[in-house]
């Protein structure tokens, strides 16, 4: 699918929302999140580019599954490292495992329903972290009520990873072509919900 002007802009205010996220809106963190944010951002920026340059066949690489689960799994590390103390380790335990499991059942060729049922759970689970956290934390007055937008870009993240990763598991939920279109716009939005979110929350 060809990729339009439109498309292109859209990946270019992606980016450079990515950029500002990991240049500017991190200071002040404690070092994981840090860590954690920088690399969720870092990877948001470098996919929005290389679809910028390369067009949608970029997403035909075998790696878009794994790549697409980076974002969430760093993303709810970060919150869950700086919100739940109690628990750190057992979260981070859980990014590990989660990341290797995806890893390995995208490596190895697969005839049951492992690797969708491992994404499905990685997805599931982070993505909900990273749209239930910011909401419950904003309602109980932990945080300012703007910070609830990162549970909407979480929300958002949520929708176009599973997207991508069942339409590279050969199962998508909408035509190719239909994802394609929504992709460049779904990634803004998740970009912009998640800057402004910890800009003002």
């Amino acid at each position: 699918m060809k990729m339009s002007a439109l498309d292109r802009v859209l990946l270019l205010l992606t980016g450079l929302l990515a950029a500002y996220q990991v240049a500017v809106g991190i200071d002040g963190l404690g070092t994981v999140p840090i860590i954690a944010y920088t690399i969720g951002f870092g990877v948001l920026l470098v996919a929005g580019l290389l679809i910028f340059i390369l067009g949608f066949d970029v997403l035909d690489s075998p790696v878009v599954v794994v790549v697409s689960t980076i974002i969430p799994l760093t993303l709810s590390l970060g919150l869950v490292w700086q919100h739940l103390a109690s628990f750190r380790t057992s979260y981070l335990v859980f990014t590990i495992v989660s990341f290797l499991a995806v890893s390995l059942t995208r490596s190895i060729p697969m005839q049951n329903k492992l690797p969708v049922i491992v994404l499905a759970v990685t997805h599931g689970i982070s993505g909900m972290t990273i749209f239930l956290l910011p909401i419950i934390l904003s309602i109980q007055g932990a945080v300012q009520p703007l910070f609830s937008l990162v549970g909407v870009g979480g929300a958002l993240i949520g929708v176009g990873g599973l997207l991508l990763s069942f339409l590279k598991t050969g199962r998508p939920i909408l035509s190719r072509e239909t994802i394609l279109r929504l992709f460049p716009t779904l990634l803004l939005l998740t970009t912009a919900f998640f800057v402004a979110g910890f800009k003002f929350g």
